[in-house]
């Protein structure tokens, strides 16, 4: 580390490398950046929205059309792709976008599930991707910053190459001891989850997983724990890249080149590290409805299923393979019971092609299981393979939210290998005694982990190019004055999910006052009714908009009449998104708030003041100050407008408040 830079984690070097018009060569929490983007990614669910955001803008050129990636992927199973009006117009809207850009990395429907290929061919180490899912966090896997946003950033980020952050602050998890053959990623995640709570240390920031069992982790394990940073709440999960990965990238058709390995230094600014002993870990699974709801799969065993499902994009090739083999033990002591509801989706067409070659989907044919087409499938139930009401799945998926796999669905996320393990008699079943008895030389041919030359690893240190004081880009002043807002209160509790706010089978929908209808359609229908009746303020407690990037879920806020949103914290992409949508919001912590904000209550929020008002009680409380950027994204009246005003240098406009 040279000697004028202050210690910075592996995060903060990546924006350090990335961010315009600095005029010091250190990021430190807190600071608002201008970031040169590597990748943005979309699939056609969101495309659907960003089309419309694209439009607005004008249909522009795009900064690079080599740096955008397209898949259909979320609503297209083969028999809804064939048979649903609405699948087909996402999908043809996708697709004459491509065409219309020249798109060099599309892939059409049922090629491959948004993140998979692009994990295993085009992402690199200390690349910045900004993705309009979630899960994008997956690639820090590979030592990328990857984050989720919805998708009027990402279309942003797509036409100007460029955005903005505020660098988060960060926490370690290390990990250590050495995992027992058969427990993955997801069984460390969810060990992560129950020890360390949803939405709580990770909350809005940066998840950097370390420690000395990492060097043991597969590129898989390490995309399944990333991808799950979403659930844990952080903004980006990230590993050091080393050998494993520059041995990953050695095997690949393209995008080899131009990795940079960057380190954490000694003494990183790590908020806090938090340790997990891996050695004695048992397979771990996630009751509904919260994937931190973690039991011991002993405590468990026996409950009785209607589904099992083994896929969706935390499901690695790696763990495919290990499932089939599970169930090729299972098999060998007795037929699987009869059942319909067995699924197995691959991530994409070529882990379907490898894994068909050696055998491994006639494995699952063999225990009952249907092999479908690459796809987000039953982990969205938005399309044909959904759950029925009341039905108990047990699923490799990443969200076992309320309704996430079909309407009154009771989902329980595990492994691959415990799914497999578990659904030949169709009751929930430790995989262990079954990997006990697995080929491990088998596994790992199917897997083709030949030794392979690996170039040395040496870490990098950023070169950021500085600018001048008196040219950095500065703010574009405060808030302009907005007449108070007035409302009684819609009340609601912690960690309430996008996916609950507008469920996935009415993201197809683009206006305003549709979505409003849909809104919290499963779980508080009359919350529409209410809202257009003065019902108009939510108050809500820790995580608000947790999950899910969709900004259908602001605008369904929109839609139904809603005029702010008060909570003691926010997910980090739906602030974004409220910001972008210039929805008001605030974050008040303060108990006596919440004493008095009950059910029915009358609100004043006054933007202008940072303050909201019980009027009954003339009580006023002030929010957490936001940023010059939400100022000035607020004052422009959202991102569209601050683009259509300022132009392509709106994020040097902004950057400096």
């Amino acid at each position: 580390m040279p000697a004028s830079q202050k210690p910075m984690t592996l995060t903060q070097k990546i924006l350090l490398d990335h961010a315009v018009g600095l005029t010091r060569p250190w990021v430190e929490a807190g600071d608002v950046l201008q970031l040169r983007v590597d990748w943005t990614i979309a699939s056609e669910l969101a495309w659907n929205g960003m089309d419309r955001t694209y439009t607005q803008l004008g249909r522009p050129a795009l900064h690079d059309p080599d740096r955008f990636y397209l898949a259909i992927d979320h609503t297209v199973d083969p028999v809804t792709l064939a048979n649903d009006a609405r699948t087909q117009k996402l999908v043809q809207l996708s697709r004459s976008f491509a065409k219309e850009r020249g798109i060099k990395h599309f892939y059409d429907a049922n090629e491959t599930i948004l993140h998979t290929e692009f994990y295993r061919e085009l992402v690199r180490p200390g690349d910045v991707v900004l993705g309009a899912d979630s899960h994008t966090s997956s690639h820090g896997g590979l030592g990328a910053f990857a984050i989720g946003l919805g998708g009027a950033d990402i279309t942003a980020a797509m036409v100007l190459g460029q955005s903005w952050l505020e660098v988060p602050e960060a926490i370690a998890v290390e990990y250590r001891g050495e995992l027992p053959f058969g427990i993955g990623g997801k069984d460390v995640i969810l060990a992560t989850l129950g020890s360390l709570g949803r939405n709580g240390v990770a909350m809005e920031r940066s998840v950097e997983y370390r420690g000395p069992a990492v060097r043991g982790f597969s590129t898989d394990v390490r995309f399944t724990i990333a991808n799950m940073t979403a659930e844990f709440g952080g903004l980006n999960g990230i590993f050091e890249p080393d050998e494993a990965v520059a041995a990953w990238l050695a095997r690949r058709r393209e995008c080899k080149d131009g990795s940079r390995f960057y380190r954490a230094d000694a003494g990183a600014p790590y908020v806090a590290t938090y340790p997990i002993e891996l050695g004695q870990l048992a397979p771990k699974v996630a009751k509904p409805f919260s994937p931190d709801n973690v039991f011991d799969v002993g405590a468990v065993e026996g409950l009785e299923l209607q589904g099992c499902f083994v896929g969706a994009c935390t499901t690695t090739e790696e763990e495919l393979v290990l499932g089939a083999l599970v169930l090729e033990q299972a098999l060998r002591d007795g037929a699987p019971v009869r059942s319909e509801k067995r699924i197995v989706v691959p991530g994409s067409m070529d882990i379907q092609r490898k894994l068909a070659a050696a055998g491994v989907w006639a494995l699952y044919e063999r225990a009952g299981f249907r092999v479908s087409a690459p796809g987000c499938s039953m982990c969205l139930g938005v399309a044909s393979e959904k759950a029925g009401k009341g039905e108990v799945w047990l699923s490799s998926q990443n969200r076992n939210f309320e309704n996430r796999m079909g309407e009154g669905s009771l989902a329980h996320l595990a492994s691959a290998a415990t799914v497999a393990a578990s659904s030949t008699q169709m009751r929930l079943r430790d995989p262990r005694p079954l990997l006990a008895r697995v080929d491990r030389e088998r596994y790992e041919a199917i897997l083709d982990r030949r030794p392979a030359h690996v170039p040395e690893v040496r870490g990098t240190e950023p070169a950021p190019k500085l600018a001048s004081p008196h040219t950095a880009g500065g703010a574009s002043g405060g808030a302009a004055a907005a007449a108070p807002v007035r409302g009684r209160v819609q009340r609601f509790g912690d960690n309430v999910d996008t996916d609950a706010m507008i469920p996935g089978e009415f993201c197809h929908l683009t206006s305003l006052p549709d979505l409003g209808r849909h809104c919290f359609h499963h779980v508080r229908p009359p919350f529409f009714e209410r809202a257009q009746a003065g019902a108009s303020m939510v108050v809500a407690g820790e995580g608000w908009g947790s999950g899910s990037s969709r900004e259908q879920a602001v605008w369904a806020l929109k839609g139904a009449g809603v005029k702010a949103v008060v909570a003691r914290s926010f997910a980090f992409i739906h602030k974004r998104n409220l910001v972008n949508e210039a929805l008001p919001f605030l974050v008040v912590r303060d108990d006596a708030f919440y004493a008095l904000a009950k059910e029915g209550e009358e609100l004043e929020v006054d933007l202008s003041q940072n303050r909201v008002t019980h009027v009954a009680s003339g009580t006023s409380f002030h929010g957490a100050p936001p940023s010059g950027v939400v100022q000035a994204l607020r004052s422009e009246g959202g991102l569209v407008d601050a683009i259509n005003r300022r132009g392509p240098r709106v994020f040097e406009a902004i950057a400096g408040g």
